[in-house]
């Protein structure tokens, strides 16, 4: 049985149209000098992995509208590839996180390369900066590929509203990750924290990940307004999903598959349902100890296994796992309802749902 995003030979192609992009953008800036590689090249690298579980869903998206297979699609979906790639250089920043996808973040290997090369100022600061503009870089070569994609105007037209929205939302949805990550949580109730946790990560990570891609798929292909309407809920829903999924991972997945050392989530002190569950649960001495440990950067490896013995022990775990099956139930009553949505597209859709939420993604 083929990967679902291998149909249509997707992912091949898309990262053959990302790779023409770089070329093309590194030819651009030779003008400029050759310390322009310091941006490209951890830019080319970073994009070379990845699930391209956003570029499927804008390429399938557009095929759920009855579309058949065309090149500009393909471009669409590349430019979800850009948009990720800028939101994993910033999001690294702000989270000042070590690592991704077993390779130093952008800022990292930038300040290293500084320390290494003896150079005048903050190695950290140089790192900073740096990808900073190389994710600005990013945002601008996917909103080049969407406009030059190659589909009919009327259908990018059609589109450019959600890819807007996609746009803006994300920003604001990184803000609000920030804004909770620094309000008290002492002053929310049990259920208060899990409903802002589950806030942001729809505005963070649910709606830009699945919601909007697809939207701007489907709606460049066409589709109907109920048709439309049930695949943002299938969005929505499995986007939330796909999310917890990943926060699970962070602190119980295996530093092979998710690039990133065991229990990082913990040390960067990230709010997520699962802490907010955990917290629901636990007693005064486990809510003191949450405190202790929840964004610890020196968190050992005998820490990260007692925090994570603790997330089970007070059902948080249990509580997240229903979460990710109830909101891929909700994805599949969604899809059912998006009746106009064709073969291989529904099909296609429908094995994305457990894709994006299996325990070991």
């Amino acid at each position: 049985m083929p990967h679902p995003l291998d149909l249509a030979d997707l992912r091949s192609r898309v990262q053959d149209r990302i790779d023409t992009e770089l070329d093309r953008w590194e030819v651009e800036l030779a003008e400029v000098g050759p310390d322009v590689a310091d941006l490209t090249g951890p830019v080319r690298t970073l994009l070379q992995g990845g699930k391209r579980l956003r570029a499927g869903f804008a390429y399938w998206g557009w095929r759920a509208a009855g579309q058949d297979d065309h090149e500009g699609a393909i471009s669409l979906a590349a430019a979800m590839e850009f948009f990720q790639a800028a939101a994993l250089i910033h999001d690294d920043v702000m989270d000042d996180s070590e690592t991704r996808r077993g390779q130093p973040a952008m800022h990292r290997a930038l300040s290293r390369a500084h320390a290494e090369r003896l150079w005048h100022g903050e190695p950290d600061r140089f790192g900073v900066a740096g990808a900073i503009l190389a994710g600005n870089l990013c945002l601008g070569w996917c909103d080049d590929l969407f406009a030059d994609s190659g589909l009919p105007p009327q259908a990018l037209e059609a589109a450019r509203p959600v890819f807007e929205r996609m746009r803006g939302q994300l920003m604001a949805g990184q803000f609000l990750d920030i804004v909770t990550s620094m309000r008290p949580w002492h002053d929310l109730d049990d259920a208060e924290r899990i409903e802002r946790s589950r806030h942001v990560i729809t505005y963070k990570s649910a709606k830009y990940s699945i919601e909007h891609p697809l939207l701007i798929g489907a709606t460049a292909g066409g589709a109907s307004q109920h048709d439309l309407d049930a695949l943002s809920r299938y969005g929505v829903a499995l986007g939330v999903a796909f999310q917890l999924r990943d926060d699970v991972l962070g602190v119980f997945g295996d530093p092979d598959v998710t690039g990133k050392p065991a229990g990082d989530d913990l040390r960067e002190g990230k709010r997520t349902v699962l802490i907010a569950r955990t917290l629901a649960g636990a007693d005064d001495v486990a809510s003191t100890q949450v405190d202790q440990w929840l964004g610890a950067p020196d968190l050992g490896t005998a820490e990260v296994e007692a925090f994570r013995e603790l997330i089970i022990s007070t059902g948080a775990l249990e509580g997240v796992e229903r979460d990710i099956a109830e909101g891929a139930a909700a994805a599949r009553s969604a899809l059912a309802e998006a009746s106009g949505v064709p073969e291989p597209a529904r099909t296609v859709l429908a094995e994305l749902i457990d894709l994006t939420t299996a325990r070991s993604t």
